[in-house]
């Protein structure tokens, strides 16, 4: 597994540890799982403008084949 070491400012590492200990978990499992929510919908917008794109073209595509 690989790891990566980021640099906070005092704020920003406090306002995470409080959010983690709202929700009841440690502050890793807070970013990891808002990181892979991150990319999950970053993914679904790429999937959704591709879609938009090819179904917009899909005659020009036809007469292009």
């Amino acid at each position: 597994m690989a790891s990566i070491t980021i640099d906070l400012s005092d704020t920003q590492f406090k306002k995470l540890q409080d959010l983690a200990d709202v929700h009841g978990i440690a502050l890793e499992v807070l970013l990891k799982a808002s990181l892979e929510d991150w990319l999950n919908s970053q993914k679904a917008d790429f999937v959704e403008a591709a879609d938009y794109v090819l179904a917009k073209n899909a005659e020009l595509y036809q007469r292009l084949a």
